[in-house]
């Protein structure tokens, strides 16, 4: 989803930097065989997950919908020397094709998959957070935030995609539309919880950056 003109986002995406070969080649290979390939964060928005992780150097991220591997490498991208990545998904048949790209990159052994529910799988990693990125099952999201915000180092970064939701979020609420219902409620939990720093930026469809104090 695209909220400014066409002509001007395509200026915002020329000067801004570029993606990696390794992405490059991830994202031709997303399109050429997986179903739904548009869910890639795309070249842009993985610019700005970069930059973000950049800024925060973490030292653990966690990542809740891998999807192909993009998003998760470009995070990977500001991870201390020693530091790791987990990302969660649920589908079995991408395991593979993740490892395959995460490999290719610099930071393969710095990532771990987790396959299953999220849900489940967040509890059992014994470790706490720096930096969160949340792009998974929309209903599920402050399930999500539940599950994580315990596990967040002071000063931690999180971070959700779709937060707009190709401005649904704005347009009447159709009550059998459990995911709009959910992210109107997610983005109000974030932007009203005292215990983080909210700002939620017009980025593709929507980026929310919450900091927790």
């Amino acid at each position: 989803m695209h909220f400014l003109p066409e002509e001007l986002d395509d200026y915002v995406v020329a000067h801004s930097a570029q993606e990696p070969a390794h992405l490059k080649a991830l994202t031709k290979e997303t399109y050429q065989k997986i179903l739904q390939p548009r869910m890639l964060s795309g070249a842009y928005q993985g610019r700005v997950l970069s930059m973000i992780s950049k800024l925060v150097n973490p030292k653990n991220i966690l990542e809740i919908g891998t999807f192909t591997g993009y998003s998760g490498l470009c995070l990977a991208e500001g991870l201390q020397q020693k530091g790791h990545l987990h990302t969660i998904d649920i589908k079995e048949e991408l395991v593979d094709f993740q490892r395959k790209h995460f490999d290719a990159s610099p930071y393969g052994s710095q990532i771990t998959q987790h396959l299953g529910q999220a849900l489940d799988i967040i509890p059992t990693i014994d470790t706490t957070f720096d930096l969160v990125f949340i792009d998974a099952d929309k209903r599920n999201y402050i399930n999500y935030y539940n599950v994580i915000i315990d596990k967040m180092n002071k000063g931690g970064i999180i971070l959700s995609d779709n937060v707009l939701w190709s401005g649904k979020v704005v347009e009447p609420l159709n009550e059998k539309d459990i995911d709009t219902k959910v992210l109107l409620e997610y983005n109000k939990l974030l932007n009203e919880d005292k215990r983080l720093e909210t700002v939620l930026l017009p980025i593709r469809d929507g980026l929310t950056v919450s900091r927790v104090k």
